[in-house]
């Protein structure tokens, strides 16, 4: 990992997902924290439209960066549903830029949302890991795990109604009823 001087407000740590990118100074809403950068790919030629690593970045149909290079930092900011920062995608100066979109502090793991067309491909098949995705999948967990409990309980509820019913319709004030054609018998 290259060395990062302190001046920047992020670093690179340990996430959930891997490797992160984390604020190491409380960062404003509207800052620009870092650019994504890397060779710029022609669509149009084949040799590099053919290249397949995770960190390539659509400008437009036509113009992709390569941001596999290591001095690249930003390759290291992870997707979340509930994003802290987004993408500022320049196609004509052929830049991207990550600004927070909310403050963001010191600790806190800096992340965007890499958009339905990357989260189809490559989350969703295996599931989404971002904080919220993670929260709400916990809390479907809990509420299948209480249904069930609740299940259970009924379905041990209910042969004891059966048997207390059952006793209580062969026996009425101490004569049985109910014979083939539903009339008591004295």
């Amino acid at each position: 990992m290259p060395v990062i001087s302190s001046q920047k407000p992020y670093r690179v740590g340990r996430s959930k997902t891997g490797l992160g990118l984390f604020a190491t100074k409380p960062i404003k809403k509207g800052t620009r924290i870092i650019r994504y950068f890397g060779p710029i790919l022609d669509s149009r030629i084949p040799e590099q439209d053919d290249i397949e690593n995770k960190y390539l970045f659509e400008l437009n149909g036509r113009w992709t960066i390569d941001g596999s290079v290591r001095k690249n930092l930003a390759r290291y900011i992870n997707h979340s549903c509930r994003p802290n920062a987004e993408s500022d995608v320049r196609p004509r100066e052929r830049k991207v830029f990550i600004r927070a979109i909310k403050n963001i502090e010191p600790g806190d793991e800096i992340n965007y949302d890499y958009g339905t067309d990357y989260f189809k491909a490559y989350l969703k098949p295996i599931g989404c890991k971002c904080a919220s995705c993670e929260k709400k999948r916990k809390k479907l967990r809990a509420e299948a795990r209480a249904e069930k409990v609740k299940a259970k309980a009924r379905a041990e509820r209910k042969p004891k109604k059966v048997g207390a019913k059952g006793s209580a319709k062969k026996k009425l004030n101490g004569h049985a009823y109910g014979n083939a054609n539903g009339r008591a018998q004295a």
